[in-house]
C-alpha cells in the first residue's frame, strides 16, 4: 500500500527490512531488501483448521515462524512492526517467540471486523497483550481499541503522512456554466460510499446538467454502481475510470473541482481510519464533501476544513453540494482551509519522525 511504502523509504534513523509473503510491481515501488516467506504447502489445510473447524483466526506454524525468526537474526533487527492488526493476529506465535520489541499499526478495516467471534476476540486482545506499542491512524481507533482491552497507555497517535513536496496546493477556477468536475476515487467498496454519492450526484446534476461524476478505481461493486448510475438516468455524466497511476490520479484532482468521499460503516465493520485520498485531495486544493464516520472529522471541520453529513445521507450530501457551489468564493476559502490542515497535522516529513520517536521508545522500554 502507498502509505506504508511512503512511510518505510522516508525513515532516516532507522534501517527497514521488510519481510512479506510476496512482491508485487517491484518496479513501481523499489525497495531493498525484501525477503519473501511464502505460504506452506499445507497452508490451505491449516486456514480451514482454524477458519471452519474452529471458527478462529488461523496462525503461521512453528516452521514459518522459524523461518522469520531467522531472518530478523540475521539482520540484527532491534524492533518488529507489523502493518495491520488482523495480520499481526496471525503472526502472534511470532511476537510471543521473538521476545524483541514489536508494534503493531492499526489502519481501520482491521479493528472491528470479525470481532463478534469469540474466538477472534480472544486473539486479537491476546496480541494486544503481547505488542510493546499499537499504533492508530485516528483518535477514533483508538477509542475502539480502548473498549477492545487494550491499555490506553500502550496506544500512540500515528497520523499518515502526505508529501507536499509532490502534492502542492493549486487554487481552482470555479466553473460559471454549471459544468461542475466532481471527483471520488478509492476501492469500489461498500464502506467507501458510492452508492450515496451517486444518488447525491442525481440531485445535483438536476440543478447542473453539465456537471459530471468521475469515480476512479476498481473493485466488487462496479457492476452495480454502473447500473445504479444508469438506472438514475447518469450514465452520460459518470465516468468509471478504473485503476489511476499515482501521476494519473494527481492531473486528475488539479482537474476536479470537488471530492467526495461519504464514507459508512460497512455490513461486516470495516470502517474508515482517515482515508488517504481525502487527504491527498485536501492538500491538492480540493474541497472535500464525505461524512462523520471514523477518523474523518479528525481531519476535516464541517464548513471549514471540508463539508460533512451524515452516514448514507445522500439528500444531505446533495444539498449540501448545491449550497456551496453557490457560493464559489466560500469554497475557496474551505480549500485553503483542508490544505492548511494537511499541511499542519498530516505532513510526511514530521510523521515519519514521529514514528522514529515511537520506534526509540519501543526499544528503550
Amino acid at each position: 500500500m502507498l502509505h506504508i511504502y511512503r512511510q518505510i523509504t522516508a525513515l532516516e534513523r532507522f534501517r527497514p527490512v521488510v519481510i512479506a509473503q510476496k512482491r508485487e510491481e517491484a518496479e513501481r515501488f523499489p525497495f531493498e531488501p525484501v525477503f519473501l516467506v511464502g505460504k506452506p504447502a499445507m497452508h490451505f489445510l491449516r486456514r480451514f483448521w482454524f477458519r471452519t473447524l474452529r471458527d478462529a483466526p488461523w496462525q503461521i506454524s512453528h516452521r514459518e515462524v522459524m523461518q522469520i525468526r531467522r531472518l530478523l537474526d540475521e539482520n540484527e533487527a532491534q524492533l518488529l512492526h507489523i502493518y495491520f492488526g488482523h495480520i499481526a493476529v496471525h503472526l502472534l506465535p511470532l511476537i510471543l517467540h521473538w521476545r524483541k520489541p514489536t508494534v503493531v499499526s492499526f489502519h481501520g478495516a482491521d479493528v472491528m471486523v470479525e470481532l463478534d467471534k469469540p474466538h477472534y476476540r480472544a486473539a486479537t486482545r491476546e496480541m494486544l497483550r503481547a505488542a510493546r506499542l499499537v499504533l492508530v491512524r485516528s483518535e477514533s481507533l483508538a477509542r475502539a481499541l480502548v473498549a477492545l482491552g487494550c491499555p490506553n497507555e500502550k496506544i500512540r497517535l500515528q497520523r499518515a503522512g502526505i508529501p507536499l513536496d509532490d502534492i502542492a496546493f493549486r487554487e481552482r477556477s470555479w466553473p460559471n456554466d454549471g459544468a461542475w468536475r466532481l471527483l471520488q476515487a478509492g476501492r469500489l467498496i461498500e464502506k467507501k460510499g458510492f452508492v450515496t454519492s451517486l444518488r447525491a450526484f442525481a440531485k445535483f446534476r438536476g440543478e447542473n446538467p453539465a456537471a459530471t461524476f468521475t469515480i476512479a478505481g476498481e473493485g466488487p461493486l462496479q457492476t452495480e454502481l454502473e447500473k445504479l448510475a444508469r438506472e438514475l438516468g447518469m450514465q452520460d455524466g459518470v465516468r468509471f475510470a478504473g485503476f489511476l497511476s499515482q501521476k494519473e490520479l494527481r492531473e486528475t484532482f488539479y482537474e476536479s473541482h470537488i471530492f467526495l468521499q461519504p464514507s459508512a460503516l460497512g455490513a461486516d465493520g470495516n470502517q474508515e481510519g482517515v482515508p488517504n485520498a481525502i487527504l491527498e485531495a485536501m492538500a491538492s486544493g480540493l474541497p472535500v464533501f464525505a461524512t462523520r464516520h471514523g477518523g474523518i472529522p479528525e481531519a476535516i471541520e464541517d464548513g471549514a476544513g471540508g463539508v460533512l453529513v451524515e452516514e448514507r445521507d445522500h439528500a444531505a450530501l446533495g444539498a449540501a453540494l448545491l449550497q456551496w457551489t453557490r457560493r464559489p468564493q466560500e469554497l475557496t476559502r474551505l480549500a485553503q482551509a483542508g490544505a492548511h490542515v494537511i499541511a499542519e497535522k498530516f505532513e510526511q516529513k514530521a510523521q515519519v519522525r514521529a514514528l522514529e520517536e515511537i520506534y526509540r521508545e519501543a526499544i528503550s522500554l
